[in-house]
């Protein structure tokens, strides 16, 4: 399959599964009485508006030119704890409903995967046709939104998942996980490329990503296909 071709079936899924987690975030905040998101215009569905221009584009393009671990982040969503209901347990709900929502947007495209599915996908021309094209980002959207909901709910700032610990943390243990998202920027450096280049052994992304994700790749296809008859 040409590059060009085969990079798109990446970044097309990619872009969905960003905005849809990121847009999650403010209708969980809405739903809970922040209306902050609605208000600045960032329940929208259009990409743009959750652009970063260091963390979407000029960083993740360094790291790849110098052939490092590639990581970037969307514009987050604005929310204001202080304007939801219960600020301590809804921000808890709040941060989590991003990953939540890229875990049923994967079951989504699995369905969808199977039901479009051509019998020769996977052949040497099997992302050829149109429909081979759409299985192929069907497939990686799957694997996408399931790394996302993962790698998001590592418990490091700036992830949601350290804004769930410092929600379920007795409070003066919460109030310093939150102290840690001025240095978010290091702490991602640190963890994501300093420690993989140092030692290999630790890796964050293969050592605790990429098992749960492999895992829940294959629980999903796998039940979904059965429905397909294809389990």
């Amino acid at each position: 399959m040409d590059k060009i071709l085969e990079l798109t079936t990446w970044i097309l899924p990619l872009i969905i599964a960003i905005v849809f987690h990121e847009v999650a975030h403010g209708w969980t905040a809405r739903y809970f009485g922040d209306p902050t998101a609605a208000q600045e215009g960032r329940l929208s569905l259009n990409p743009f508006k959750h652009v970063d221009p260091l963390g979407t584009v000029i960083l993740p393009a360094m790291l790849a030119i110098a052939k490092l671990p590639v990581f970037g982040w969307a514009k987050p969503v604005p929310v204001d704890p202080s304007r939801l209901r219960n600020p301590r347990w809804h921000m808890v709900i709040v941060a989590a409903a991003g990953p939540l929502s890229n875990i049923l947007m994967a079951i989504i495209g699995a369905f969808l995967f199977f039901l479009i599915m051509p019998s020769d996908f996977g052949g040497s021309d099997g992302a050829d046709s149109v429909t081979g094209f759409l299985s192929a980002n069907l497939l990686n959207f799957v694997q996408i939104n399931l790394f996302l909901a993962v790698f998001n709910m590592l418990p490091i700032p700036p992830f949601d998942g350290s804004r769930v610990l410092a929600g379920i943390l007795p409070p003066e243990l919460g109030a310093k996980v939150h102290a840690l998202d001025r240095y978010a920027l290091l702490i991602m450096i640190f963890f994501l490329v300093i420690i993989p280049q140092v030692a290999p052994q630790f890796d964050v992304v293969s050592g605790l990503v990429s098992a749960p994700v492999g895992y829940l790749f294959n629980m999903i296809t796998g039940a979904v296909g059965s429905v397909f008859g294809q389990g």
